[in-house]
């Protein structure tokens, strides 16, 4: 027997419906929240740190503007069109300047490549080549282990005759170096600073790798990371002024605050002179830019890019800068 529903419970159940869009509305201004309200998330290992994740990867946001434009469309919600303005015009105000091509033009008077070599690398001469190749004055590397390092030290002997390696990191230059130092930032990494000589006067170099971060069920695990990034932040404060570059494997974002205290006073050369975001990490499909060059004190970028992929698990980065 079919139970008889009264119209005024029919009338009940529609008014309990949400409104057409109301989803779709909501779920677009949630998302526009985001990208403005990010650096007001939790961060700390207490919370799981969703500030630094969400901030790793917000540039995908993008992403979900055609989504809820679709979704507003099917529902036919002039509502949900209109809030479907809020994520869009918020990412282009915050991402907009970046997919365009920075590049400056002109000459350039040093070429610099950093590059996580990845410690389980099976071809570590064909990526000691791969980078030569490039063509850079300096090329900073991280993930060194001694069986790998004989063979970058000879592929790169010929076209880069100055070296220093400290710990995992080191440096390669065709101009003479000195004053090289290896300071720990955590007991089991080492910042190189090393001070490059080239024609037109001398340039300090810092090559860092701060630690990994972890994803799992206690949310975004970057204790170690950030701990690094406050000692490095401090050896930085501690070292001369002038032409100075940071290079190397930040395992984070230039857009992730926990990293400000490193970045802060320095120009991100992929942030004002490359074309895109430049993801470097993983290779296969890169989703963030988490290898870095950074500059200051009379240093400007000219262009930035990366290179085409080695037997790492990272791209290589690069920049030509100009005095």
């Amino acid at each position: 027997m079919t139970p008889y529903v009264t119209p005024r419970r029919r009338g009940a159940a529609a008014r309990l419906r949400p409104p057409r869009g109301g989803v779709v509305a909501a779920l677009a201004v949630l998302t526009a929240l985001l990208l403005v309200a990010h650096p007001w998330l939790p961060g700390g290992p207490a919370s799981g740190n969703p500030r630094s994740l969400v901030q790793t990867f917000l540039p995908w946001t993008a992403l979900a503007v055609p989504v809820l434009l679709a979704a507003a469309l099917l529902r036919r919600s002039r509502g949900a069109l209109a809030a479907v303005l809020l994520p869009a015009l918020a990412w282009g105000w915050a991402y907009g300047p970046a997919l365009g091509d920075g590049s400056r033009g002109g000459p350039a008077d040093l070429t610099v490549v950093t590059h996580n070599v990845d410690d389980a690398n099976p071809d570590p001469a064909g990526t000691a080549r791969a980078v030569a190749a490039s063509g850079a004055q300096l090329i900073a590397l991280q993930e060194l282990t001694p069986p790998a390092l004989d063979a970058y030290e000879r592929e790169l002997a010929a076209s880069h005759p100055y070296h220093v390696v400290r710990g995992t990191v080191g440096l390669w230059s065709t101009f003479p170096l000195r004053d090289a130092d290896g300071t720990p930032i955590v007991p089991w990494r080492l910042l190189l600073r090393a001070t490059a000589d080239t024609p037109k006067g001398p340039v300090t170099v810092y090559v860092a790798h701060l630690p990994s971060v972890r994803l799992g069920t206690g949310g975004f695990a970057t204790e170690h990371r950030d701990e690094a990034a406050r000692n490095l932040a401090a050896r930085l404060r501690e070292g001369p002024g002038g032409r100075t570059l940071l290079v190397g494997d930040f395992n984070g974002t230039t857009d992730d605050s926990a990293l400000a205290p490193v970045t802060r006073g320095f120009t991100a050369a992929q942030d004002e002179a490359g074309a895109g975001f430049g993801p470097s990490w993983p290779a296969r499909f890169p989703v963030a830019r988490i290898d870095q060059i950074l500059l200051r004190g009379g240093l400007a970028p000219v262009s930035a890019w990366t290179l085409p992929a080695t037997a790492s698990d990272h791209l290589p980065v690069a920049a030509s800068l100009r005095y």
